[in-house]
């Protein structure tokens, strides 16, 4: 059982331009890379401003790329602690109930720096152009790209804050290892054609059956296949791996020691008396010590070999 000490974790969606997404298309492990650093830095730089929390917060992160008709639709879903580590490592920085930082000050800062790293990746030679992406490899069209991209108000979608530790862990268990699409959508494959149910968001959430080509359908479920090798969760700041253990226990620290949560033999009654039954609340325990005279004889097992 969880104890009553813990701290909140908020979640808030980083999502891509779709105007990048032949780029990622063509160049997924890079594009994809660039989303988590810029994400991540964009909540640490605001943690270690003294105006938000002034400390180094936790974060953990997970990419998809799918919409719910298996279209391009990348982001980052995050996990970030609802408070900070102090840079002294002398106390625990609460932050904010209802939210951490502003979306849309996160958004302006998200998209500078993906954009800085977007520049930087094209002039160290790490993107590859082809098909419908070759005119970039022009450095004006480049330029071209980014002014565009820079006039777009980027998506920072903030989530209300998990009640306690117990729904971040059914989120993690349940959302990091999905895929494009589960065999519970999927409806019928007749003469060439797949259907499957889908969510349409912009009709309240309605279920919807959506019919597509079977080339098309596995066009679009292949753009969701990572690089090989790609690590789609990724841990920074307080629970980056190199550093995790230590700072992780130095926070418990701060925080205090844990309320026990009760066991099993600890049974009390709705109003605290230990001594009364808590299934019918009228009759009390009754502990009898027998004598060794009355005690039932403990039965002796034959020998058997």
């Amino acid at each position: 059982m969880f104890s009553k000490t813990f701290i909140p974790y908020f979640h808030v969606v980083f999502t891509l331009p779709h105007a990048l997404n032949a780029l990622a298309q063509g160049n997924p492990r890079v594009i994809y890379t660039l989303l988590f650093r810029a994400a991540a830095e964009t909540w640490l730089t605001f943690g270690r401003d003294p105006r938000h929390l002034g400390g180094k917060i936790g974060i953990t992160a997970v990419i998809h790329t799918w919409g719910q008709t298996l279209t391009h639709h990348v982001h980052v879903h995050c996990l970030v602690t609802g408070g900070a580590l102090s840079r002294d490592r002398t106390r625990w920085i609460r932050g904010r109930a209802a939210f951490l930082f502003p979306v849309k000050a996160l958004s302006v800062v998200f998209r500078a720096k993906y954009l800085a790293g977007l520049q930087r990746a094209f002039q160290d030679g790490d993107l590859a152009f082809a098909a419908g992406t070759a005119p970039l490899a022009d450095a004006g069209c480049v330029a071209a790209l980014v002014t565009q991209l820079r006039a777009m108000s980027w998506v920072v979608y903030a989530k209300r804050p998990f009640a306690g530790p117990a729904p971040v862990l059914q989120y993690l268990g349940r959302y990091t290892h999905r895929i494009a699409i589960s065999n519970a959508r999927l409806v019928s494959h007749v003469d060439g054609v797949v259907r499957f149910r889908w969510k349409d968001y912009a009709d309240r959430g309605r279920t919807k059956i959506i019919a597509l080509d079977a080339e098309e359908f596995l066009r679009r479920f292949l753009l969701h296949v990572l690089p090989r090798g790609f690590v789609r969760i990724r841990h920074f700041g307080l629970l980056a791996n190199r550093q995790r253990r230590t700072l992780i226990a130095r926070a418990q620290h701060l925080l205090g020691p844990p309320t026990p949560a009760p066991s099993s033999d600890d049974v009390r009654s709705a109003d605290g008396d230990p001594t009364r039954c808590p299934f019918c609340h009228q009759g009390r325990w009754h502990v009898e010590i027998l004598p060794p005279a009355a005690r039932p004889p403990v039965p002796i097992p034959s020998d058997t070999s």
